[in-house]
């Protein structure tokens, strides 16, 4: 039984590393790509834009700044998902009889 607990907080460990390290991950490219927003805004004056996420590069344009608002949204989302996961925070909803 001992062993079955310890390999309980071994993998709990583990997944919170994995967690946190995907939440880093994350954080990066939301930086990336709204250093790229910023870039390519109407008075930045740069037309063309190198993406590097840290695992890709991307040359995106200003027509791309619609897509690039997408995917910051989606990764802000995706954020939020993995912090609640990292954290235990949920939703729980209660009604009061």
């Amino acid at each position: 039984m001992l062993l079955f607990a310890v390999a309980q907080v071994y993998i709990r460990i583990m997944d919170n590393t994995f967690l946190q390290a995907r939440i880093d991950a994350t954080k990066i490219a939301i930086v990336a790509i709204e250093d790229a927003v910023l870039a390519l805004a109407p008075n930045g004056g740069i037309n063309e834009y190198t993406l590097d996420t840290g695992q890709t590069r991307t040359r995106v344009t200003r027509q791309n700044i619609t897509e690039l608002n997408r995917m910051l949204d989606s990764m802000y989302n995706r954020l939020v998902t993995l912090e609640a996961r990292l954290n235990g925070s949920g939703s729980v909803i209660m009604r009061m009889l």
